[in-house]
C-alpha cells in the first residue's frame, strides 16, 4: 500500500512540474519570448546566429506562425495526461484501506488546488 501511495505521489508531482513549467512559459511565449525555454526563442537566436535586422525580420514571422500549433499540441498533451493520472487515480483508490482513502482523497485535493493555482497564475499572466 506505502508502494501504491509513493507511486501516486511520484506520479502527482511529475504531472504538476511539468504542468507548472508549460504555464510559466506562458504558452511557450511569455518571459522568454520563445518555445519551451529560449531553444527557439528569437533573443536567442538573434545572440547566437547573430541575425541581422533583416534576418529578424523574415525568421520572426516563421517563430510566430509556428506558436500556436505548438501551443495546441502541448495543451492536448496536457490534457491527455491529466485524464491518464486521473483514471490510474481512480483505479488506485478502491485498492486502498478507508484511512488510506482518506489521505488519498486530501492528496487528490492538494492536486486540484494546485491545478486551479496554475490555471489562475497562467490567465493572471495572460492578461
Amino acid at each position: 500500500m506505502k508502494r501504491n501511495l509513493l507511486t501516486f505521489a511520484a506520479i502527482g508531482v511529475i504531472a504538476l512540474a511539468g504542468y507548472a513549467f508549460a504555464q510559466s512559459q506562458n504558452g511557450f511565449g511569455g518571459r522568454h519570448d520563445g518555445w519551451h525555454g529560449q531553444r527557439f526563442a528569437m533573443g536567442h537566436l538573434t545572440k547566437a546566429l547573430n541575425l541581422t535586422a533583416e534576418q529578424q525580420s523574415k525568421v520572426q514571422p516563421l517563430v510566430d506562425q509556428a506558436r500556436p500549433q505548438i501551443v495546441a499540441i502541448h495543451k492536448d498533451a496536457m490534457d491527455k495526461t491529466h485524464a491518464i493520472i486521473d483514471k490510474t487515480m481512480s483505479q488506485i483508490r478502491p485498492i486502498l484501506t478507508s484511512d488510506q482513502q482518506k489521505k488519498f482523497d486530501d492528496l487528490q485535493k492538494a492536486r486540484q488546488d494546485m491545478r486551479n493555482a496554475m490555471q489562475e497564475l497562467h490567465s493572471a499572466m495572460a492578461e
